[in-house]
């Protein structure tokens, strides 16, 4: 995916600027906890008529970005698009809501013809006509403690010819199935691992997995990184819980408008060090005075896991800590952080290198808020080697940002891919689209500048790649080429 170009990234806009400019076209609004949230422009009377404070407020507008996003009728556009479309609206014209791509609409109708080909093949568990083969499959996937009635609950089926789970992803609209999630289970000697395939690809997958069971009434929220997590807290405290797509990778903003009617939200992400460290991170983009996180630790595991123990989930959910610090604390506050660190000592150390053990012994594994420089002289092998660390890192779930200044984003790319794949695919050009596809998974994005370029757009480039990807490792090839040659005298 390319962030938007140099020549037109997407002007900031201040929440200062957004609220004035609402006040100034007299358009009534409510303040929420990451979005402000106005009446829609897309539905109701069309005509030049003020919009009216009576009138569902469906329409939110992202406090950081500017974004906005119709919860009625799921037009989504830019700052500049809202816009362009209040003023259509004075001048009497119906506003339209800002089209997606032809390419786009195209695949994601197939995208939704091939999930209802699937969900219609697909079975619930407990109507495998053996007994024997639910029971397997249900301990294949360490749910033999969830009941019938919580998968017919979430709507959870299974396909027997890929031996997959089928977690739905049904509109909030009108309930129709928008797309699908498969999940199934690989071993590798004693190691288990879960591999999920998206329909639409993951980008365009935002499915907050239970959120058609979510009443209007519902004001309190546990949000998982996985589907099966988000069943086990359903059945073992009965509370409100939703699943995030891309699990603890990333919180993509266009969901933040669902979660506004929360006063309050619990997140427990994951069992490790990571999933603790992207709470902290979707804390803040979710309002850090109404989250709370589960610290991870050896008594209290993911959701699932303290299902299958017996652990006591309503009571881990009480000891949640508050998100929000206040400028001093006493160690008394930091005590349960500073035990987990010791708990997790391998994992504070960071994500480890799966190819570079000496990489591991040196650096100790990839940190946040570290910065590493790596020097040589020119054809020395730079590029090729930090385009190899960082596909490391990218392929075990670092949301990674490349800024090749030196060469082009193609030459990259295709770098990239031929260390991904392992083998020279000019000669195996019948390989390309699978390699391709497996490669646009990952969640890696580049930069779209070139050459020398001003620093201040560089940085802001990086900051609403961070808002909108979570991005945690950011790649600059290379300095020099970057900074040009004029700044070479200047305390760099």
């Amino acid at each position: 995916d390319v962030l938007p170009s140099p020549d037109g990234p997407a002007p900031s806009v201040s929440i200062t600027e957004i609220r004035q400019y609402l006040r100034a076209q007299d358009i009534p609004f409510h303040d929420g906890y990451s979005c402000l949230h106005t009446p829609s422009l897309f539905t109701g009377d069309r005509g030049g008529q003020p919009l009216s404070a009576n009138a569902p407020f469906t329409l939110f507008i992202d406090k950081t970005t500017g974004s906005f996003l119709c919860t009625a009728t799921l037009a989504e556009g830019t700052w500049q698009d809202f816009q362009a479309n209040v003023e259509m609206r004075h001048r009497g014209v119906t506003p339209i809501p800002p089209a997606s791509s032809e390419e786009t609409e195209e695949e994601m109708r197939q995208a939704r013809e091939d999930a209802r080909c699937i969900w219609e093949r697909a079975l619930p568990l407990w109507e495998l006509l053996d007994e024997k083969e639910t029971k397997e499959t249900k301990a294949l996937f360490g749910i033999s403690q969830v009941t019938d009635a919580t998968l017919k609950r979430f709507g959870v089926r299974y396909l027997r010819t890929a031996r997959s789970l089928v977690f739905p992803w049904f509109s909030p609209q009108d309930g129709s199935l928008k797309g699908l999630k498969l999940v199934r289970v690989e071993k590798k000697g004693g190691t288990i691992t879960y591999v999920e395939e998206t329909l639409p690809r993951f980008d365009s997958y935002r499915n907050l997995f239970g959120l058609p069971l979510i009443g209007r009434r519902d004001t309190e929220l546990v949000l998982t990184g996985w589907e099966l997590d988000a069943l086990a807290l359903h059945q073992a405290a009965g509370v409100a819980s939703l699943a995030l797509p891309r699990g603890a990778s990333c919180l993509p903003p266009t969901l933040l408008p669902y979660l506004e009617q929360f006063k309050r939200i619990t997140l427990w992400l994951g069992e490790d060090l990571r999933s603790w460290e992207a709470a902290k991170l979707f804390a803040r983009k979710l309002s850090l005075k109404r989250c709370s996180l589960v610290r991870p630790g050896n008594l209290q595991p993911r959701p699932l896991e303290a299902l299958n123990q017996g652990l006591n989930v309503t009571k881990i959910l009480r000891s949640a800590l508050l998100a929000s610090h206040k400028s001093i604390i006493s160690f008394r506050q930091l005590r349960e952080e500073v035990f987990g660190e010791l708990v997790n000592t391998e994992q504070v150390s960071g994500v480890k290198w799966a190819r570079f053990p000496e990489l591991n012994r040196l650096l100790k594994g990839h940190r946040r808020g570290e910065l590493t420089i790596f020097t040589g002289p020119t054809g020395s092998g730079k590029t090729t080697f930090i385009s190899e660390y960082a596909l490391d890192l990218c392929m075990q779930g670092v949301c990674t940002l490349w800024g090749s200044f030196e060469i082009n984003n193609v030459r990259l790319a295709k770098i990239m891919l031929t260390q991904f794949a392992g083998r020279r695919l000019e000669d195996q050009l019948e390989l390309y689209d699978e390699w391709a596809d497996r490669f646009e998974e990952l969640p890696l994005y580049f930069m779209t500048f070139h050459g020398q370029q001003n620093i201040k757009t560089v940085i802001d480039t990086m900051q609403h790649a961070v808002y909108m990807y979570d991005i945690t490792h950011v790649v600059v090839d290379n300095l020099q080429f970057m900074m040009g040659h004029e700044h070479l005298s200047v305390d760099r």
